[in-house]
């Protein structure tokens, strides 16, 4: 039996991305997630908006396994198998045959600061490939604004250059103009715990 990996912030923070996403999301429609993890926010979204059928993905081929048994032992007819992705890589998913079908929604949490440039980049452009017109790329984590940044995303932010120069908060107007060069218009901003931003892109 796989033991399944546990993340506290994720179970600390799903109740409120859920809520956001009751409001963000239509009636219905198909998802696709960024960077499932440890599959603990897409199960529990799968299980709420039951008329959503969500697609879990993630770049760490060593997460999968234990993505997939959460996934399994959840049960939802509405919750697939999950996929190895990069979202970096020139085709969705990294192996295998390319995604054919186009998404209602595409949503990504804490991923953008933990990752290079790149990724921000492979992320926008991703999303204009396999959003229909009209869909919706949703975004979840910290980011600086104009205003001061909390004393803990800052001390967050120092922590995470530290650990890798190419990681780091990022700003706000640089993730938002990457989206335009792709299509994608930021058309709401939620404010959410612990000085997180949910973001909500338009494909035009």
């Amino acid at each position: 039996m796989i033991e399944l990996p546990h993340s506290p912030a994720a179970d600390r923070n799903k109740q409120p991305i859920l809520d956001a996403l009751s409001r963000v999301l239509g009636a219905g429609g198909s998802a696709l997630e960024i960077a499932s993890g440890t599959g603990q926010h897409v199960t529990a979204f799968a299980s709420a908006l039951r008329q959503w059928v969500w697609q879990p993905t993630d770049v760490d081929a060593n997460m999968l396994p234990a993505l997939a048994s959460r996934i399994e032992d959840a049960g939802l007819p509405n919750l697939r198998p999950p996929l190895l992705l990069d979202v970096t890589a020139p085709q969705w998913p990294s192996h295998g045959a390319a995604l054919t079908k186009s998404f209602d929604a595409i949503y990504c949490a804490n991923m953008l600061h933990i990752a290079p440039p790149a990724a921000c980049a492979g992320l926008m452009r991703g999303a204009a490939r396999h959003l229909l017109s009209g869909g919706m790329l949703i975004t979840y984590g910290p980011y600086f604004d104009e205003s001061p940044p909390a004393p803990t995303n800052r001390a967050f932010d120092e922590s995470l250059r530290a650990r890798n120069p190419l990681w780091g908060i990022r700003r706000l107007k640089d993730v938002a103009a990457e989206a335009q060069r792709h299509g994608l218009v930021l058309r709401e901003r939620h404010e959410m715990p612990a000085n997180n931003l949910l973001l909500v892109f338009v494909l035009a």
